[in-house]
C-alpha cells in the first residue's frame, strides 16, 4: 500500500499544512530543475515562462506520477472527493438560477405596478444584471488564479445575496438597476470558478459528468424556486410578495457563502479533507489530461496565444447564440405560461415540470456522452447538436402554434429546456481542450462574456408589444439555435483536424505515439499548442 511513500519519509502519516506545501511550490519546482540537469531521465518540461503547475510540489520527479493505483483505492478516493465538491458546486448553481427566475416572479407578483416600470425598462432590470457580469468578467477570472479559489467564490456568493436582499429596498428603476449590476458582479465569478475547479479535480472523461451534476441544480432551482414562488405567494404579510421574494432568496444566499468560505476546498494539493497519499493520487490521475492543476502566475504569452486561437472565438460564439434564449425565457418564461391563460399562482406551479425536463435531459446527456466515451467514441458535439433538436421544436411550435392551443403551446414551451443540456457540453468542451492555467482563464472569461452578451441581448426581443406570443422573440431562439449548429460542426471539424496532425508529426517521431512522454509534460502548465502531446476532445 505504501506506492507513493518515499525514501526516508513516512507520507502516509505526516501532511504539511496547506501554507507549507503552497511555500514549498517554487522551491519544489527550482530544486527539481536542478536535479534534471543532473539527471536527464527525470527531467520535467514545463512552459515557456519556466515554472509548472502547484501539483509539481506533490512530486520530485515526473517518475513519480506514473506510479501504479489500485483501482479501488481511486474509486474510494473519487466519491470522496464528489462529496467534497458537488453538493456545494449544485447548491450555489440551483441559487443562481432561482435568482435568475427571481425577477421573473417579481414580475408577476406587481413589480412593474410598484415601481412604475414602463417600456423597456423590465427588459433592461433583466439586461443590466450582466452589464455588471460582462464588465467583471475578466477581472474576476484573473483574481481567480491569484486568490483561493474556493474562498473567493465564497464570498462572492454572499455579496451576492447581499445585493439580491438590498433589491427588495429598491424605489424605482434606477435604485433597482443599480443593485443589480452590483448582483450581477458578484456572480461573474460563478461559472468560470466551477468550471476551474472541476478541471482540477476530475479527468477529462469524468468533467461532463460532474458538470452536468452540477449544472442539473438549474432544473432543480427551477422546480425550487416554483415552489419557493407559490409559497411566498401566499403569505399575507406587510410586505408586497416580490419584496418577499428577493429577501428570503438572498438570506439564503448569503448563508449558503459562508458554507463554501469554509467547506469548499481550494485544490487537491491543499485539500485538508485530503491526507497526503491521497492528494497524490488525486493529482497523478489527472496526468493524461495534460491540463495539470493550477498555476497562480499570470502569463502574458499565454493570454497572446489564447486570443490567436479560433477556438477563443468560436467559444464565445457559442456563448452568445447559447444564451440568446436563455436571456429571454429566463426572464419571460413566465409571461408566456401566464400568457396562456393561467392564474399568478398556477403560473409559478407550471415552472416546476420546465425544471425537471431540464435536469433529466442535462443528466441523459452527460451519461449518454460518458458511455460512449468509455467505448472510445469523441460525441460531445453530437450530443450538443442532439439536444438543440427539441429547442428549435419547441421554438418552431411556439411561433405557428396557434393562440388558443394552450396545452400545444406549453409542451412547446417546455420542449426549450432540452438547450441546458448542450450548454454542459460546450462547457465541458472549453475546459477539457484548453491547457496552460493563464490560458484556460482567459478562455473562461472570454466564454462568458459571450454568456453575458447573449444574456443582455435576449430579453429586448421580447417586445411589451407582442405579449403573450413574442413573436420576435421566438424568432431570435430559432436563429440563435441554428448558428449554434453551424459553429459547433466547424469546432468539431477544426479539433478533429489538429489530432490528425500532431498524430502525423508525432508518428514520424522517435518511438511514434506509444512513445509519447505524458509524464514530462502532465504538470508542465505548458498551453495545448505548446504541448504536442495534448488531444482535443470533441
Amino acid at each position: 500500500m505504501g506506492i507513493f511513500r518515499r525514501a526516508g519519509a513516512h507520507t502516509d502519516e505526516i501532511e504539511p499544512s496547506s501554507n507549507s506545501i503552497e511555500r514549498a511550490i517554487e522551491k519544489n519546482v527550482d530544486s527539481t530543475h536542478m536535479e534534471t540537469a543532473a539527471d536527464p531521465a527525470s527531467k520535467w518540461k514545463v512552459s515557456k515562462a519556466g515554472d509548472g503547475d502547484v501539483a509539481m510540489a506533490l512530486f520530485n520527479s515526473p517518475d513519480e506520477i506514473h506510479e501504479p493505483i489500485d483501482p479501488e483505492e481511486e474509486r474510494k478516493l473519487v466519491r470522496k472527493i464528489d462529496l467534497m465538491i458537488l453538493p456545494y458546486l449544485a447548491v450555489c448553481y440551483a441559487f443562481f438560477y432561482i435568482d435568475k427566475t427571481t425577477l421573473s416572479y417579481a414580475a408577476i407578483f406587481g413589480i412593474r405596478d410598484d415601481l412604475d416600470l414602463v417600456g423597456k425598462e423590465y427588459s433592461w432590470l433583466s439586461s443590466i444584471f450582466y452589464f455588471g457580469f460582462l464588465a467583471w468578467a475578466l477581472p474576476t477570472n484573473l483574481l481567480m488564479q491569484r486568490l483561493p479559489v474556493g474562498r473567493y467564490l465564497g464570498c462572492n456568493i454572499f455579496l451576492w445575496g447581499v445585493f439580491l436582499m438590498m433589491q427588495a429596498a429598491a424605489k424605482n428603476f434606477a435604485g433597482l438597476a443599480a443593485l443589480r449590476a452590483f448582483a450581477g458582479a458578484a456572480e461573474a465569478c460563478s461559472d468560470p470558478s466551477f468550471m476551474l475547479i472541476t478541471a482540477m479535480w476530475y479527468t477529462r472523461r469524468q468533467q461532463p459528468i460532474r458538470m452536468g451534476l452540477w449544472y442539473t441544480a438549474n432544473g432543480f432551482g427551477i422546480a425550487l424556486g416554483g415552489l419557493l414562488g407559490f409559497g411566498i405567494g401566499n403569505i399575507k404579510g406587510g410586505l408586497p410578495s416580490w419584496k418577499f421574494e428577493f429577501l428570503i432568496i438572498g438570506a439564503l444566499c448569503c448563508i449558503w457563502g459562508i458554507v463554501m468560505y469554509i467547506f469548499l476546498p481550494d485544490s487537491p494539493v491543499t485539500a485538508k479533507g485530503l491526507t497526503q497519499r491521497e492528494k497524490r493520487i488525486a493529482v497523478e490521475r489527472l496526468r493524461e489530461n495534460q491540463t495539470g492543476v493550477e498555476n497562480k502566475h499570470f502569463k502574458w504569452y499565454q493570454v497572446r496565444e489564447a486570443f490567436c486561437d479560433v477556438k477563443l472565438y468560436l467559444f464565445f460564439i457559442l456563448g452568445v447564440v447559447g444564451n440568446i434564449p436563455n436571456g429571454g425565457i429566463s426572464n419571460f418564461g413566465t409571461l408566456i405560461i401566464k400568457g396562456l391563460g393561467f392564474s399568478t399562482l398556477v403560473t409559478t406551479l407550471m415552472q416546476i415540470p420546465y425544471g425537471c425536463i431540464i435536469a433529466i435531459s442535462i443528466l441523459t446527456c452527460v451519461f449518454l456522452n460518458d458511455y460512449m466515451a468509455r467505448n472510445g467514441r469523441q460525441t460531445r458535439c453530437f450530443f450538443i447538436l442532439v439536444f438543440l433538436c427539441p429547442n428549435i421544436a419547441g421554438a418552431f411550435g411556439l411561433r405557428f402554434l396557434s393562440a388558443d392551443n394552450q396545452a400545444g403551446r406549453l409542451v412547446c414551451y417546455y420542449l426549450t429546456g432540452p438547450y441546458n443540456a448542450a450548454f454542459v457540453m460546450i462547457l465541458s468542451m472549453s475546459t477539457a481542450n484548453t491547457a496552460g492555467h493563464t490560458k484556460k482563464v482567459v478562455t473562461n472569461a472570454v466564454l462568458f462574456l459571450g454568456y453575458c452578451t447573449g444574456n443582455i441581448a435576449g430579453p429586448f426581443f421580447y417586445k411589451t408589444s407582442q405579449t403573450p406570443e413574442y413573436s420576435l422573440g421566438i424568432w431570435s431562439m430559432i436563429v440563435a439555435h441554428l448558428i449554434e449548429v453551424v459553429v459547433v460542426i466547424t469546432l468539431r471539424f477544426v479539433l478533429k483536424r489538429e489530432n490528425m496532425r500532431r498524430d502525423r508529426i508525432q508518428s514520424l517521431q522517435d518511438g511514434g505515439l506509444e512513445g509519447r512522454d505524458l509524464d514530462a509534460t502532465a504538470f508542465s502548465d505548458m498551453t495545448d499548442r505548446e504541448n504536442l502531446n495534448f488531444r482535443y476532445i470533441y
